[in-house]
């Protein structure tokens, strides 16, 4: 019998969102080469602007000159490499804004260089990092304020009042926090990503295993009989050229009907969503596999039982039992059916097998019997054909038993679940 398959591996992908964790704001290491240059210089104009404006309401601090503006580019200059090496720069910042404070100027909006950087530097990993740095700042500027104040400028300073280390504290711990808060945020975004990606990549996969199945019940079948046939017609061209010639009818029809099929199945292929242009095929063309089996030489006995009260008698298939199953479980039972008379085919001594459909409440019972034995010898399969089955009955719920009788025969079992809903 045929040997089981093996499914590829697809690939997919998935979109990124323009405000996920992408984005620059997010602090995403730059891979590409480029660097943060229009949100740096945005930075840059507002910490200038900034401080030049706050430096009017603090008559008390040194005037802002050509050395506290430089201090202040070159901390934005730093951020440019944020994305690259966020721990260098987040130390770098820290030690530029706390040489901006020795030297006496207005405070302000230097602290957003710290933040930046802080930021930059949680949402990449590099907390404690971050938390140091942020230490660091906090420590001197306690010393700056409450000692180093004598020997510091601006010219007769006096030490900065305690209530005032509160809001930096608070400060620091809000920058911490909205910052753990992205890259929280950040790793959920790219976890759904993953998991969205991975959909795609199952939903792939189902769809090229399920038109690979189709294919194969089409194929393995019409060209398991159009192998007999031509045998037929060869071995009987000279000596009964009749004979011959109801072989060649045989082969043009079923390879008419293979290509009828193929096309139905590559239609699905359109576009997606679009509805196949013939219906399914499902247990109602019973009589054809029979019929195309006798082409091949081989004798099948169909028989079903339990309702519908439609179904036939014992020993004939019903047209009218098709109709009273759901669609899915319709073209899985059809399939099983012709992949294991293909089998009986190619790999049975056999010349005779027997067909039980069983309607059950809830399920549907199919069993194929040949009387073997096996023959051993090569029949062109792609030994997909056992796996196929399974893979048809496991998308409904259902089971495939098959495996050589003790008295040499070989059995297929199929078992399918009917949901409730869809239940006749």
């Amino acid at each position: 019998m045929d040997e089981e398959r093996t499914a590829g591996r697809g690939v997919g992908g998935i979109g990124r969102a323009p405000w996920g964790p992408s984005g620059w704001w997010a602090g995403e290491r730059d891979t590409g080469g480029g660097l943060p240059w229009r949100s740096t210089l945005v930075i840059a104009v507002l910490v200038m602007a900034g401080t030049g404006f706050a430096a009017r309401n603090q008559p008390d601090r040194e005037t802002l000159d050509a050395l506290g503006r430089a201090l202040l580019l070159l901390g934005a200059a730093a951020l440019v490499l944020r994305h690259r090496w966020p721990v260098p720069v987040v130390f770098g910042v820290a030690a530029v804004t706390l040489a901006y404070l020795a030297a006496g100027y207005p405070y302000g909006p230097v602290f957003v260089l710290i933040a930046v950087a802080c930021f930059a530097a949680v949402v990449q990993g590099h907390r404690i990092a971050a938390g140091c740095a942020l230490g660091l700042l906090w420590a001197g500027h306690l010393l700056l304020s409450h000692w180093l104040y004598r020997w510091l400028p601006p010219a007769g300073d006096g030490p900065a009042p305690w209530g005032q280390e509160l809001p930096a504290g608070a400060f620091a711990v809000a920058v911490l926090a909205a910052s753990e808060l992205v890259r929280v945020r950040r790793e959920q975004w790219a976890q759904q990503r993953a998991e969205r990606a991975a959909a795609e990549r199952r939903r792939a996969d189902e769809e090229r295993l399920r038109i690979a199945r189709e294919l194969h019940d089409v194929l393995a079948h019409s060209i398991s009989v159009i192998n007999v046939q031509a045998g037929v017609g060869l071995a009987l061209l000279d000596a009964d050229p009749e004979q011959a010639r109801t072989a060649l009818t045989t082969i043009k029809a079923a390879s008419k009907e293979a290509l009828g099929e193929v096309r139905q199945v590559l239609d699905t292929l359109r576009t997606p969503g679009d509805a196949p242009r013939a219906p399914a095929p499902g247990l109602a063309r019973l009589p054809e596999l029979v019929e195309q089996a006798a082409a091949a030489g081989l004798t099948v006995t169909v028989t079903t039982s339990g309702p519908p009260a439609a179904a036939g008698k014992a020993g004939k298939a019903a047209t009218g039992k098709a109709a009273a199953l759901p669609p899915g479980a319709d073209l899985a039972a059809f399939r099983i059916v012709q992949e294991a008379l293909t089998n009986v085919v190619r790999h049975s001594g056999s010349r005779t097998a027997r067909v039980e459909i069983a309607h059950g409440p809830a399920r549907l019972d199919l069993r194929v019997d040949d009387d073997g034995p096996a023959t051993g010898t090569e029949a062109g399969g792609s030994g997909n054909g056992l796996a196929g089955m399974r893979e048809r009955a496991a998308a409904l719920g259902g089971t495939i038993d098959a495996g050589v009788r003790p008295d040499g025969g070989f059995r297929v079992h199929a078992v399918l679940p009917l949901r409730p809903e869809e239940t006749p």
